[in-house]
């Protein structure tokens, strides 16, 4: 691509430190369970380098990431205890005010409740380790396969981790450091920081384009306070999308999606922008953006956003936005490999439809719980959404859009990543 010019946490005890919390969770943007008795799979999917594809599932409340099938019926193969380092982190987080804090303020914050202890996750090029951000411990870690030990940790800027995005080689993960408005690029081999560059306020999704040439940066602003307003909008902070060169680290471009809303007449929605998709050509980005039940349509040539869809509402939904966690609305869009058809998780609306992008007609509302991501089946024939709210993973079908299997899986799921592992990988050896 060429660029253009132009749910169980532990209780605070201490009325101050719920104070305390409380205050900092207006700047924070957004016990180790057990390893599951291993599935036996339902089918595999062999690579010649004797690698299978998979599906990481990150239970962000659990602290655990599971392993499914890629496509076919989607059956769990072993589960991932991703914290097992947690007594040592807690009692560095406890030992120091600031981090603790932060930590109360992630808890009573984006975690509604909850430490959020896993985010996003990739796996390395050869299948041995996950490598997995960790919101509520601030840092990254690999995580060996075979041994379900911790390879490396590198530790972010600021107070918490996010989005991560890897390098078409698999070589390079991007994170993002929600606090310090920083993404940080690693070795995904050696935790090894490569680089670094600075973002809008709360950066959130990352993305590499150009076969890996240029990486996006997608800042979100503010999304934990109470303003929610749209005469408030102000107070969310500098959202804004961040080109770079993914070698040098050098900003190549700034996006700023107020003024290309303004322009296209949609001075009622929020520039935060939330999960996006590129066509398989790049020329085109959707998106979607806070408070909104639908999305956007951004032509990169002409620097223009060309349409808008919006998507219906659910009648049971609240139009209080305050009750709209993190400022969402719709979380979560993935695009099939041929590039005509979208996916969409309607977050608090309860449902994920399947839209056609020539005419943006939008298909069956699948009813869902709390749907937070959605990701491209490995056969690319169906979309797989996380239902945070019912704890499990649902594939619906890109041709018919109908729902065709659902997998129950740990508590809050949000990240779903195609993955790899070995071959013969069941889960980490006991211990």
């Amino acid at each position: 691509m060429s660029l253009p010019a132009s749910r169980r946490p532990q209780r605070i005890t201490r009325r101050a430190l719920r104070a305390l919390a409380t205050a900092v969770a207006m700047t924070v943007a957004g016990s180790t369970s057990a390893l599951a008795a291993p599935v036996a799979p339902a089918a595999t999917t062999d690579t010649a380098a004797g690698l299978r594809e998979v599906m990481f599932v990150g239970n962000n409340w659990d602290g655990t990431a599971d392993v499914i099938n890629s496509r076919g019926d989607f059956a769990k193969i072993g589960r991932i205890n991703v914290i097992p380092d947690k007594d040592q982190r807690l009692t560095e987080i406890y030992l120091n005010p600031i981090k603790l804090i932060y930590f109360l303020g992630i808890r009573n914050g984006p975690g509604e409740g909850h430490d959020q202890f896993v985010d996003d996750m990739y796996s390395t090029p050869d299948g041995t380790a996950m490598v997995v951000s960790r919101p509520s411990f601030a840092d990254v870690v690999s995580i060996d396969l075979a041994s379900g030990r911790i390879n490396w940790r590198f530790p972010v800027s600021g107070y918490r981790s996010d989005h991560m995005t890897v390098s078409p080689d698999g070589t390079r993960v991007a994170v993002s450091a929600s606090t310090s408005n920083t993404v940080h690029v690693l070795d995904i081999r050696t935790g090894k920081q490569l680089g670094s560059f600075k973002t809008g306020d709360k950066p959130h999704e990352n993305v590499f384009t150009d076969g890996g040439r240029y990486l996006w940066n997608m800042s979100i602003g503010e999304v934990n306070t109470a303003l929610d307003d749209p005469a408030w909008d102000w107070t969310k902070g500098d959202r804004r999308i961040t080109v770079v060169d993914a070698t040098t680290f050098k900003e190549v471009r700034v996006i700023d999606m107020r003024a290309r809303l303004d322009a296209f007449g949609r001075k009622d929605l929020s520039d935060a922008v939330r999960p996006v998709a590129f066509t398989p050509d790049e020329s085109k980005l959707y998106f979607q953006v806070s408070f909104f039940n639908g999305f956007l349509e951004y032509d990169l040539a002409s620097d223009k956003i060309t349409r808008a869809k919006t998507l219906p509402k659910n009648p049971a939904t609240s139009e209080d936005r305050t009750t709209w966690v993190n400022d969402s609305r719709h979380h979560g869009m993935s695009m099939n490999a041929t590039g005509d058809k979208l996916c969409i998780a309607g977050t608090m609306d309860d449902y994920a439809t399947i839209v056609d992008r020539a005419s943006l007609q939008e298909g069956p509302l699948v009813a869902a719980s709390k749907p937070y991501w959605a990701t491209v089946s490995g056969d690319g024939g169906s979309c797989v959404i996380s239902e945070s709210g019912a704890d499990r993973v649902t594939a619906i079908d890109f041709a018919t859009g109908r729902k065709v299997a659902s997998v129950a899986v740990g508590d809050h799921p949000q990240r779903v990543r195609i993955a790899h592992v070995a071959a013969d990988w069941t889960g980490p050896a006991a211990r």
